[in-house]
């Protein structure tokens, strides 16, 4: 088992495919001339078949692919076939446009959930967050999840002054579709221009929502970063994960490989280590996996506290969001 010094387990990967997209949220991809990972410099399927066969006999039993978009690499169907035959609960986070592309080997793969990055369920604001018109095929293929039965969760970073006006519109989609709304608090990466003003908190999502509709919490698991909701007669639920005002470190079991092959013991670490430069020159990988998970801090990456409201940007150490693989 991988545990760090404060005893918890990690028996859950993230494996980022790549740092390409086909959307330029502001917050997550700044400019729009990005300079992506070239190809040679990305793990390969055999690499990243490799690397998580050894996590899995290290105790991981749950993999999420992300990105950047994962399935924009042409090799995603590949990469999901072999993963899809390890013993692992296997998830993904996708930004939705290309699901319709490659329904037949989402099916095949049996993922355990899906989860789906919306920040707005306008047209035109679709637009201005993600530069990008591709908000009616998102909405048409998050139907297609649900229609072929496949458990579907909404992700939708909440930013105030820009998208907390449509807190209640999401709830709303709950009451006929059996979909999670999950509202994220705005956290700060590099070059995605955070501010605390922006976030809109755990305790003003709740207030917005309360004010229409009776919640009940619904009790969590030891490892859940979302802290979940039901409402009377909804087929959905809601939830809220609380980053940056009531973090979930102490039930911390995830760890994070980037698309370039290095390893992440925190979404906000400021060290990573290259597990792909190791694999490529022959170098004992398990070693370097053990070190970097005992060297993982409290919480928060050894970087952040609650007290977001005095967060200094400028000496945050980290990698952009779409680089560390959302």
């Amino acid at each position: 088992m991988l545990t760090d010094t404060f005893g918890r387990i990690h028996n859950y990967l993230r494996i980022s495919l790549t740092d390409n997209c086909n959307l330029r949220c502001f917050y997550c991809m700044p400019e729009e001339e990005y300079s992506f990972t070239p190809n040679d410099k990305l793990m390969q399927v055999d690499e990243i078949e490799q690397l998580a066969r050894l996590f899995v006999d290290q105790g991981i039993s749950k993999i999420r692919l992300t990105g950047g978009e994962p399935l924009v690499r042409k090799d995603a169907a590949n990469i999901i076939a072999c993963l899809s035959k390890l013993p692992v609960e296997l998830h993904i986070t996708t930004n939705g446009i290309r699901i319709n592309d490659m329904l037949s080997q989402i099916v095949d793969a049996k993922f355990k959930s899906i989860n789906i990055s919306l920040d707005t369920l306008q047209p035109g604001r679709f637009f201005q967050i993600t530069r990008r018109d591709y908000f009616d095929r998102v909405r048409a293929n998050i139907d297609l999840l649900l229609e072929h039965g496949i458990h579907t969760k909404i992700n939708m970073v909440v930013m105030k002054g820009v998208n907390d006006d449509e807190i209640l519109d999401f709830v709303a989609w709950t009451a006929m579709k059996p979909i999670e709304i999950r509202f994220i608090e705005f956290m700060p990466f590099s070059g995605n221009k955070w501010t605390s003003n922006q976030v809109y908190t755990q305790a003003d999502i709740l207030a917005t929502i309360k004010r229409s509709y009776p919640i009940e919490p619904i009790t969590a698991g030891p490892h859940d970063t979302a802290k979940a909701f039901s409402i009377v007669g909804h087929a959905g639920r809601i939830a809220i994960i609380s980053t940056m005002t009531a973090p979930f470190c102490a039930g911390c079991n995830r760890i994070r490989l980037t698309a370039d092959g290095k390893l992440k013991n925190c979404l906000f670490s400021s060290s990573e280590t290259d597990l792909l430069k190791a694999l490529r020159t022959g170098e004992e990988v398990l070693p370097l996996i053990r070190a970097t998970i005992s060297a993982k801090a409290k919480e928060l990456g050894g970087q952040l506290t609650t007290d977001f409201e005095h967060i200094d940007t400028d000496f945050l150490k980290n990698r952009s969001m779409i680089t560390i693989g959302g």
